[in-house]
């Protein structure tokens, strides 16, 4: 780090703290002390264990459910900065409520803008995470958003599969412009799925819209929360002539019965980022660590230094 600018310092929530380890690790530097006590009704207070005056503060914190880590999250940055932190950057791995990103039918809320608002209205002063569900969220924010992505380190595992017949789909028509992105890096033929829900998490028809026959198939998506939809389309694909369907998504939210949908499907693999504590019992899942891809996204930032020459695909 620049001795000649503010020092930096690395905070974690409860449920992050395996990811912030990590990022330390990376950074060479130690991971900052803090304390989260918790009162009898649920209630907790943050409270940090050593001076931040003046300092680079990074708040390592997924919002995944419950809304306790979004909770310790506002708080953390509440208090670095009644601490006197020199700058405050909220590093969210995971962004929740990110799906609630518009009005889709009448008198529903935009989460996703609310937290926004949260976030800054706590003194947030720069945000880093990594595949939004949407990536207009960008705007909901008046401070610097540096948004990542998960293809700096799902290119090199899907390269060093060296698949023959390579096909990318994607299990959603919302998805085609991040398969695409996928499909034209690697050069390899884009397939869809087209799909009607009956109600959330409930797919009731899909539909392939391209050739899979005597296929290596690679599904592309940013979260996986019941399973339902990719694990409809990795069947589907295999009726369709599929060799081998392998599914990969940024974010494992994995609720139940994901795992057993999983385990249950035609899938060979599925591949996530570990952006959520993955904790359940699902053999085939395989989780890449993106630790370095923050960490090296913390010292470009603290240095001044661009980060998109580290993407390899947008």
């Amino acid at each position: 780090m620049n001795p000649n600018l503010p020092p930096i310092k690395v905070f974690a929530g409860t449920k992050s703290r395996y990811m912030a380890e990590e990022i330390c690790k990376e950074l060479g530097i130690k991971l900052g002390e803090m304390n989260i006590q918790h009162f009898a009704d649920g209630e907790f207070e943050v409270s940090f264990e050593e001076s931040i005056r003046g300092c680079e503060v990074y708040l390592v914190q997924s919002t995944f459910p419950n809304t306790d880590n979004l909770m310790e999250l506002l708080l953390m940055i509440d208090a670095a900065k009644r601490a006197s932190a020199k700058s405050v950057i909220a590093v969210i791995p995971y962004f929740g409520w990110a799906r609630q990103d518009r009005k889709d039918k009448p008198r529903v809320s935009i989460a996703a803008k609310l937290v926004s608002n949260l976030l800054q209205a706590a003194g947030v002063d720069r945000v880093i995470t990594m595949d939004l569900h949407a990536d207009q969220i960008q705007g909901f924010f008046d401070v610097p958003v540096d948004h990542l992505y998960a293809s700096t380190v799902f290119i090199p595992y899907i390269q060093s599969l060296n698949l023959k017949d390579l096909v990318i789909a994607t299990p959603d028509v919302g998805g085609a412009k991040r398969a695409n992105s996928y499909a034209k890096y690697l050069n390899v033929p884009l397939v869809l799925c087209h799909k009607q829900r009956a109600k959330a998490n409930v797919v009731a028809t899909m539909t392939v819209i391209g050739d899979v026959k005597d296929k290596n198939v690679i599904l592309i998506d940013d979260m996986v929360d019941t399973a339902g939809t990719i694990t409809k389309a990795a069947d589907l694909m295999i009726q369709e002539g599929a060799k081998s369907v392998r599914a990969l998504a940024s974010h494992a939210i994995m609720s139940d019965p994901a795992s057993e949908r999983v385990q249950n499907c035609g899938l060979v693999e599925m591949i996530f980022t570990n952006s959520i504590p993955f904790n359940k019992n699902c053999p085939k899942a395989t989780i890449i660590s993106v630790a370095k891809m923050f960490a090296d996204t913390i010292r470009r930032v603290h240095n001044f230094e661009s980060i998109s020459s580290q993407y390899l695909i947008k």
